[in-house]
């Protein structure tokens, strides 16, 4: 066996773990995503509703406003009728008067249904409000489970880490830089063992000469084809 062969596999075991943690945490992603979005539409919703108040207070507030200056206008009205001496002038602030009192009629049964519009905003809301906080509560269970695999997979994936730091320093460094090279490739590993007379990944044919060297231990390989690190199984 090659002296070097044992460490780099030492290191490849630890790159596996290392990946596979990152695998499982990129798998809780889709779940974690799918619960968040549910909170966020819930949110929205609420969002809405509370605007709804605002809108309908807002027209509230305008309607109590036009009403206060027609009744304004009427008061003025009345205290130019009062003072009116020609009978044209008079009859022309009575149909005034009269023609404000409709319309002011109007705008205070609108202004009486806009405490109706106020009060289902309100209900709304606060259904909406209900409807998130029952969701965040469904939601509790699950995500606990899944901040606790979080937790553990990272516990993992950090001792992989270690792991694999120890395990680099003891490959001969100008091997460590190739085999790391290989890694940032297409290829699922950076080292396989021979298949026969093959590459381990590609299956492609190994020249005899270097089939020897390898099997031997004289020599860690390239494959030609993929450029992987190849070794021979005892």
């Amino acid at each position: 066996m090659h002296p070097d062969l044992e460490a780099l596999l030492v290191l490849q075991d630890a790159d596996v773990a290392v990946t596979s943690c990152d695998a499982r945490l990129k798998a809780l992603e889709p779940e974690v995503q799918t619960l968040d979005e549910q909170v966020a539409a819930a949110e929205r919703i609420v969002a809405q509703a509370r605007a709804g108040i605002q809108a309908a207070l807002d027209r509230r507030g305008g309607l109590e406003g036009k009403i206060q200056n027609y009744r304004t206008m009427q008061e003025q009205r009345r205290q130019r009728l009062e003072w009116v001496r020609g009978a044209k002038e008079a009859s022309t602030l009575m149909a005034e008067l009269d023609l404000a009192r409709t319309v002011l009629a109007k705008e205070e049964a609108e202004f009486m249904r806009s405490g109706d519009a106020v009060g289902e905003a309100e209900r709304k809301t606060a259904e909406a409000e209900n409807a998130l906080q029952n969701l965040r509560e469904a939601q509790g269970a699950q995500r606990e489970a899944l901040a606790g695999k979080r937790q553990e997979i990272a516990a993992e994936r950090e001792s992989a880490t270690r792991a694999r730091e120890r395990a680099a320093k003891a490959v001969n460094p100008s091997l460590l830089a190739r085999y790391d090279r290989i890694r940032r490739g297409k290829a699922p590993l950076a080292i396989y063992p021979l298949h026969g007379s093959s590459c381990g990944n590609c299956f492609t044919a190994v020249p005899t000469q270097r089939k020897a060297l390898i099997q031997r231990g004289a020599t860690i390989e390239g494959c030609e084809a993929c450029g992987v690190l190849l070794y021979a199984k005892e």
